[in-house]
């Protein structure tokens, strides 16, 4: 008796881990296109003038962690940390190779001093092994009493970090 309790209990165990497995893996599937995004990206971001499309600048250097469930995390290079924090946001499968994601960022000025905040939002396409990416969209700051004091657009490549 205790034998065949013992084989029903592991059964059960064993039945229980293998649907948490299935489901994590469906809701991955079901939230960000079987996570293909996740991980960390080297990013080269590219300023554009919103109307021509022309290059502005340089492309500046930043890191993008996108997360399973959909949250992500970015840091630029194009503005110094003391001057804000970096950017946290959202990201969602769209279709295919396409995803998208918003975030934002709090800005401060030279004294310390709360000065707003930046809104960005990105379309990615993805290349199909999922080692390379390009992405335009645009970033909108907010004074800190929320009134809009820029709008910009940009494109980005990136490649994996492995």
């Amino acid at each position: 008796m205790k034998k065949t309790f013992l084989k029903t209990i592991g059964g059960v165990a064993l039945a229980i881990s293998l649907l948490t497995v299935f489901a994590t893996q469906k809701a991955l599937s079901d939230q960000g296109g079987g996570g293909r995004l996740d991980g960390t990206w080297e990013v080269q971001l590219q300023r554009r003038n919103c109307q021509t499309g022309a290059a502005l600048g340089t492309p500046i250097p930043e890191l993008a962690t996108f997360m399973s469930g959909g949250t992500m995390i970015a840091s630029t290079a194009g503005v110094p940390q003391a001057l804000k924090t970096p950017a946290q946001g959202v990201w969602s499968h769209v279709s295919e190779n396409t995803y998208s994601f918003s975030a934002k960022s709090l800005n401060f000025d030279s004294a310390g001093n709360f000065s707003g905040w930046s809104r960005f939002a990105q379309e990615i396409t993805l290349n199909s092994n999922a080692t390379e990416y390009t992405s335009e969209g645009t970033v909108e700051v907010f004074s800190a009493g929320g009134v809009s004091v820029f709008k910009g657009c940009s494109t980005a490549t990136a490649t994996r970090l492995e």
